[in-house]
C-alpha cells in the first residue's frame, strides 16, 4: 500500500517536507522488505534524521543527523527508540523543548530525563489530538 495512504496522523499535522520524506522511504522500503512494521520502521529511521516529533507533529531540525541510537541504524531493528524526541540534541534544545510542551520540573532534569520527560508530553497530545 502506498505511504501516501498508510500517513501517520501526527505526519498528517506535520509540513508537507516531513510527509514527503516518510513516504518516499517508506515506499522504498516496501519495495525492499515488503509491506508491514519493518517498512515503516525503516521510514520513521529516515524521517528522524531531518525531523523531530514535538507534541503531535513532527518539525524540522536545525541539524540533520539521526536522533537516537535506532535511527543510526541503515535497517533498524525491533528495539527501543527515543519515539521522535532529538536525543542527540543538546540538553540546553531539549530544555526549550520541553518548556514549549510545558513540562514540569525540566530545570532539574537531567538530559535523560528530559527525553522521557517530552516523550511523555508528546504522547499525551498525540492522544488528545486523535480525540478531537
Amino acid at each position: 500500500m502506498p505511504g501516501r495512504e498508510e500517513l501517520p496522523s501526527t505526519l498528517e499535522r506535520s509540513p508537507k517536507e516531513a510527509q514527503k520524506t516518510w513516504i518516499k522511504a517508506h515506499d522504498s522500503a516496501v519495495e525492499t522488505y515488503g509491506e508491514g512494521e519493518r517498512a515503516h520502521r525503516t521510514a520513521y529511521s529516515a524521517l528522524k534524521h531531518s525531523f523531530e516529533k514535538v507534541g503531535d507533529h513532527w518539525e524540522k531540525k536545525e541539524k540533520r543527523g539521526p536522533s537516537d541510537a535506532q535511527a543510526r541504524k541503515s535497517t533498524p531493528k525491533r528495539g527501543k527508540t527515543a519515539e521522535g524526541v532529538n536525543a542527540s540534541a543538546s540538553k540546553h534544545h531539549l530544555y526549550e523543548t520541553a518548556a514549549r510542551l510545558e513540562v514540569r520540573g525540566r530545570s532539574k532534569m537531567s538530559k535523560d530525563e528530559l527525553v522521557g520527560a517530552i516523550q511523555k508530553a508528546n504522547r499525551r497530545a498525540t492522544a488528545r489530538a486523535r480525540g478531537r
